[in-house]
């Protein structure tokens, strides 16, 4: 990893997040003994604490349970506001495999090379080892957009590559242009992050202007696509594990359900003892007592 794109990870990770954001992250990260906490989202881009916060705890150890990473729902109010997040668990070490491409996902890398803050770190010594991780997403990410863009083209053009795909070989329903949005709103981390990733990847590149022209030897390309077309069958199999596993063992995942229904339909749902612990059997009765209610008007 080069000097530049290091310094350049860094200066986007001591992104400002709001006091409250700090603080629910040091109290979510405390109670799980997380070595660090990742804030990233659209509430990092916009400042604002109304909808999900959502994090990352890396934690020291080992890596537990094959599917990964652990997710949880919670609520604290803080200050006479109530705080909503969504936490991903995982082992720092296997993000960082992640983040540098040697495990078959796709989403840590695909996240990571987007804006994230590190709102929240257990000793100094972890700091450096995070920078590292998130570039080595940046350098994972950057590797495939030089293999999937064109010949030549503007960074924009690249990274559009690599989103579109990646989004594609995912479980998940994007709207067409997903890509360009996510470009749009973060121009400014994007903005010459793709040259000082393929210079830390030793990717060499000619500049005319604002387009670039990645160099890769045919046989280079071909084993960069390879590696991707393996990714790309294990991602929607490898999301809908996660779908599954996350039904059983998503922690505050009715608490989590029950504020989205009644935040897009106006209908409250109470939260019984047997929703909670059953969120999953609870789901039909809880969906058709909405709907009646609806229709009621």
């Amino acid at each position: 990893m080069n000097g530049a794109l290091a310094q350049r990870i860094a200066d986007g990770l001591d992104a400002a997040a709001h006091p409250a954001v700090a603080a629910f992250a040091a109290r979510l990260a405390e109670e799980a003994g997380a070595a660090a906490a990742l804030f990233y989202g659209s509430n990092l881009r916009t400042g604002e604490l109304e909808g999900v916060l959502d994090f990352y705890l890396l934690l020291p150890g080992s890596q537990t349970e094959r599917i990964w990473p652990r997710v949880s729902y919670h609520e604290w109010e803080h200050e006479g506001r109530v705080l909503r997040a969504k936490v991903a668990r995982i082992a720092f070490a296997t993000f960082v495999r992640a983040a540098e491409g040697e495990s078959r996902d796709t989403t840590i890398w695909a996240r990571f090379v987007q804006p994230s803050a590190l709102v929240w770190i257990s000793t100094g010594e972890w700091r450096p080892r995070i920078v590292s991780a998130i570039a080595g997403a940046a350098q994972t990410a950057a590797r495939l957009a030089a293999a999937l863009g064109p010949e030549s083209g503007t960074a924009e053009d690249y990274w559009r590559a690599l989103f579109r795909a990646t989004y594609q070989a995912e479980f998940r329903v994007e709207k067409p242009g997903r890509e360009d949005s996510i470009l749009s709103v973060n121009a400014t981390h994007f903005e010459g992050l793709l040259p000082l990733a393929w210079e830390a990847q030793g990717i060499p590149f000619a500049r005319d202007g604002e387009r670039l022209a990645p160099r890769l030897s045919a046989a280079e390309r071909r084993r960069i696509l390879s590696w991707w077309a393996r990714r790309r069958r294990f991602g929607k199999p490898l999301n809908l594990a996660r779908l599954v596993k996350a039904s059983t063992t998503f922690d505050g995942a009715a608490r989590y359900a029950a504020w989205k229904i009644e935040r897009h339909t106006g209908v409250p749902v109470a939260i019984t003892p047997w929703r909670e612990r059953h969120p999953v059997l609870a789901a039909p009765g809880v969906l058709f007592k909405v709907w009646r209610a609806r229709r009621r008007g």
